[in-house]
């Protein structure tokens, strides 16, 4: 049956309703970064651009980097932008846009979301790199879908019993990082990187523990979870997107990979001093590892 028109919607041009994409337009390697001024950062190392498009806080350029062509994309802030440019960009590879009517033979993205963001370990310095190898999303976008096996649910439990947080907030979800991605970026000889859980928050502000003129209900929530462990590994940072990412990755087939460059560190109030190099360097060093992937 053919998906109506309200459900997936094209331009007039027939490219897909909010990316301004078609088919044609993009790479099986993909690029996600917040800001739509990083875009140009990033294929500043490329060898040539190709294409390259915008509409609202999506934009996006695909060329090559050392001969492998890419798509990086600026998503905007939030979960709600990452559904929308998640759903999209599948849509654009395994839904026939003529007919409307979902692909036999489905394709497979590689998402690498290269982002900025606060340790909450004194341990994991102004910086560093992290790779995220789960994001705990407290968010609630993933409980829309159905997602079966796509959760780690004894990860999600032991996170819910150990933060004893109120039914007024979202039941928080665990969702692991492509074991692929996340073991072929581990293999660089870069002692800057470091590997941990990113917290996703719905805000930038309460939802991180931010007070400004808003008392908190939950003025322990960031303090106790720092202190969760799974497996051996700790919350490492805090940021805005990558549970989403990681979650519909999963269940649309996809594989994905979130770096974040630390610029602050919550738990010592240290901010970076050069927090434009070392966001320029993990640019370098992410295009890096994805040429030899």
């Amino acid at each position: 049956m053919a998906i109506k028109n309200s459900e997936l919607i094209l331009n007039p041009d027939g490219s897909i309703y909010h990316l301004n994409l078609k088919p044609e337009h993009i790479a099986d390697t993909i690029i996600t970064v917040g800001d739509q001024d990083r875009v140009a950062k990033v294929t500043s190392f490329f060898d040539e651009i190709i294409f390259e498009t915008q509409k609202r806080e999506f934009k996006t350029q695909t060329g090559y980097y050392k001969g492998k062509k890419m798509t990086v994309i600026s998503t905007g802030i939030g979960v709600d932008n990452i559904d929308i440019v998640m759903n999209e960009l599948d849509a654009l590879v395994n839904i026939d846009l003529h007919t409307r009517k979902p692909k036999e033979n489905l394709k497979s993205l590689k998402f690498v979301r290269i982002g900025t963001s606060g340790s909450v370990q004194k341990n994991i310095k102004v910086d560093q790199f992290v790779l995220s190898s789960a994001g705990i999303g407290f968010d609630g976008l993933i409980h829309f879908y159905k997602h079966n096996g796509v959760v780690d649910t004894e990860a999600s439990q032991k996170l819910i019993d150990h933060l004893q947080l109120s039914t007024t907030i979202g039941q928080p979800y665990f969702i692991q990082a492509s074991q692929q991605l996340l073991n072929h970026f581990l293999n660089a000889d870069n002692k800057r990187v470091a590997t941990g859980f990113t917290g996703t928050n719905i805000g930038f502000y309460g939802p991180q523990g931010r007070v400004l003129r808003i008392p908190l209900s939950h003025p322990n929530f960031i303090d106790d979870l720092a202190k969760f462990e799974y497996q051996g590994q700790q919350l490492s940072n805090l940021e805005m997107e990558t549970s989403a990412i990681y979650g519909l990755a999963k269940i649309l087939g996809h594989q994905a990979l979130s770096i974040n460059a630390i610029i602050a560190n919550r738990a010592s109030g240290e901010f970076s001093s050069k927090p434009k190099e070392t966001v320029m360097e993990l640019i370098e060093f992410s295009l890096n590892q994805l040429v030899t992937l």
